[in-house]
């Protein structure tokens, strides 16, 4: 689990509880939503084996999407 804060130009994260597998991912994710709302979220995801590049950015596109549409 991932939080982070967008409150000038560089978000902040920190990891709340730590993840056996992709930290990176829930972290980078975590940032970008930052940068798109300029506020405050936490990012969790269960993702029971590592998953590729591609699925990351596959993942990534397709939540910044929902969360562009949503604005």
């Amino acid at each position: 689990m991932s939080a982070s804060i967008t409150s000038g130009p560089v978000p902040t994260s920190t990891i709340i509880i730590p993840s056996k597998k992709e930290s990176l991912f829930l972290k980078l994710m975590s940032e970008q939503i930052s940068s798109i709302i300029q506020g405050i979220n936490i990012v969790s995801a269960f993702l029971p084996q590592e998953i590729d590049s591609n699925t990351a950015k596959i993942l990534m596109t397709k939540v910044m999407e929902m969360i562009r549409n949503d604005r």
